[in-house]
């Protein structure tokens, strides 16, 4: 027998109320260790947490590729551990693994087909940073880019950064850079988190939204007006943003953190003005979804871990302590209280 820690959905918040660390509650339980074959024994280090996550605690996710967590079972998402038992062909103790699907849990048997071997050397290291620069935002950030965005070096563009601070924008905004944008504004929510984009991530210049004039700020920073706007957040942000954009740009569609706690349908409806400058401009707003490029993860993370590991691509992290924490971690980056990925450490 093994004893074990999990956290399951205690609660739901409500489709159209703010998700508190109470609605998830932490458990211990034991299970027999007896590996059926394909199955794993793991050791979690590492645990996301993601905006994404928000729809998941509602019956219904409104989105078709994920599914709701249930109340009382264990909740998941991305995770990263080492395996310390396998029957799985592909994997033996000390591997390092991760899986979009980890249980938020200290130890789990996994299925194999679940999991990634992971290689430490493509981040020196740092396992965490494969939840992060070279995981999931990591990806949603280039990809996004590259997919949606239309970056052109050589073109004198302006990119704009929505929740710039965040575990996707802080990479989106220096991605669009390496790609050849010649200037990067970021919009984030503290003075803090604006000296840090412009000072260690190179962005060129930083609005604090709950502070000042974003509209202002706009104009001011951006005098040649908007090419490509990375969406992180949607709602009035979003809005005055696009009605900055100059003709053909680009809105790469990526998140709406604003929105997520609101009973409407993803992505939410545009105000009739905002949506008459997309047309009139020729403004493209496509809904970008990571999960339909896989075919180009794997070519993705090696440009990923090449940038992050020749000081390129700058890596911000906060990190908790303590799967007892999953709840408050989660609480508090849907109030923005992260700098860079949110990070919980499970285990050494």
């Amino acid at each position: 027998m093994m004893s074990v820690q999990k956290v399951v959905l205690n609660s739901r918040p409500g489709i159209s109320r703010e998700p508190v660390p109470e609605n998830f509650r932490l458990e211990e339980c034991s299970f027999v260790v007896d590996l059926k074959p394909g199955e794993v024994l793991v050791r979690t280090l590492y645990l996301s947490v993601d905006p994404y996550m928000r729809c998941r605690m509602n019956e219904d996710t409104g989105t078709d590729y994920l599914l709701p967590w249930q109340l009382s079972e264990t909740v998941d998402g991305g995770g990263i551990g080492v395996v310390e038992d396998s029957k799985h062909e592909n994997f033996t103790p000390e591997d390092i693994v991760t899986s979009f699907f980890w249980p938020w849990q200290n130890r789990a048997i996994l299925d194999g087909k679940l999991l990634e071997k992971l290689n430490p050397k493509l981040v020196d290291g740092h396992l965490s940073y494969f939840l992060g620069a070279v995981g999931m935002p990591g990806l949603t950030a280039l990809l996004g880019v590259r997919e949606k965005g239309h970056v052109r070096a050589g073109t004198n563009q302006t990119v704009v950064v929505s929740g710039a601070a965040g575990a996707c924008g802080s990479l989106a905004g220096q991605i669009c850079r390496l790609e050849g944008c010649a200037r990067v504004i970021g919009i984030c929510g503290s003075n803090e988190k604006c000296k840090v984009l412009v000072d260690e991530l190179g962005f060129d210049s930083a609005i604090n939204y709950k502070l000042e004039d974003v509209t202002a700020r706009l104009l001011e920073c951006c005098p040649a007006g908007i090419d490509v706007y990375f969406d992180n957040v949607g709602g009035p942000i979003s809005d005055t943003v696009i009605s900055q954009m100059n003709k053909d740009g680009h809105v790469i569609l990526c998140g709406q953190i604003s929105q997520y706690n609101k009973d409407v349908p993803y992505p939410p409806p545009l105000p009739a003005s905002t949506q008459e400058v997309l047309l009139t401009r020729n403004i493209t707003r496509e809904r970008f979804t990571v999960l339909n490029y896989r075919e180009k993860h794997a070519e993705g993370t090696v440009q990923l871990s090449c940038w992050v590991r020749g000081g390129k691509l700058k890596v911000l992290e906060t990190v908790m302590s303590g799967l007892e924490n999953m709840g408050g971690a989660f609480h508090s980056m849907m109030k923005g209280g992260n700098l860079g990925k949110q990070i919980v450490k499970i285990s050494e």
